[in-house]
């Protein structure tokens, strides 16, 4: 019985999380932007968003002190891992000033596989991204197919709730 009654509470926290996710799509000020938006790899190479165009593009912000950010990462890789050959990756983007080989070292030992980047021209001092104010860290945003920016929240997310939204949002909104 105990078993069962921790499987309702399991399933409720992640219903729970959904919700959550899905409310803050109408309640966050996401901002849309209106070019597109740059980042630059671990190599110096520039990235934009749209190069990722056609695919579900998890947009993760972390810092390496960042206690909840490291905790979610094994999550952010098994999700990367599972979902990169089917139409959706993460993007992990660092949100501090260290050298590079500090960030290299960190997603060595954390083994991260999804591409590592920073924000191309964002003052870090600023708390401004180009989705919009920082509210935290870890921050994630959920940026459709089609490029545009459809979910973003501040806090913890794993693979089970992005998923679940990205199933969700699909069935709501591509049929």
């Amino acid at each position: 019985m105990t078993k069962q009654v921790n499987g309702y509470i399991q399933r409720f926290k992640m219903m729970m999380a959904l919700l959550v996710l899905l409310a803050l799509v109408s309640m966050l000020n996401i901002a849309q932007a209106k070019q597109d938006i740059a980042f630059v790899d671990m190599e110096g190479n520039s990235v934009m968003l749209s190069d990722f165009k056609g695919q579900w593009v998890v947009v993760n912000i972390w810092a390496t002190w960042c206690p909840p950010c490291i905790k979610e990462m094994p999550d952010l890789t098994f999700f990367h891992e599972q979902n990169k050959d089917k139409g959706a990756i993460v993007l992990g983007v660092n949100f501090e000033n260290i050298p590079v080989e500090k960030i290299n070292n960190f997603t060595e030992e954390l083994m991260i596989s999804f591409p590592i980047v920073r924000f191309a021209d964002v003052d870090l001092n600023a708390n401004r991204t180009p989705f919009g104010p920082l509210r935290g860290l870890p921050s994630t945003y959920m940026v459709a197919p089609n490029g545009e920016i459809v979910a973003g929240r501040a806090g913890l997310v794993n693979q089970e709730i992005l998923e679940a939204f990205i199933k969700s949002y699909e069935a709501k909104h591509m049929n």
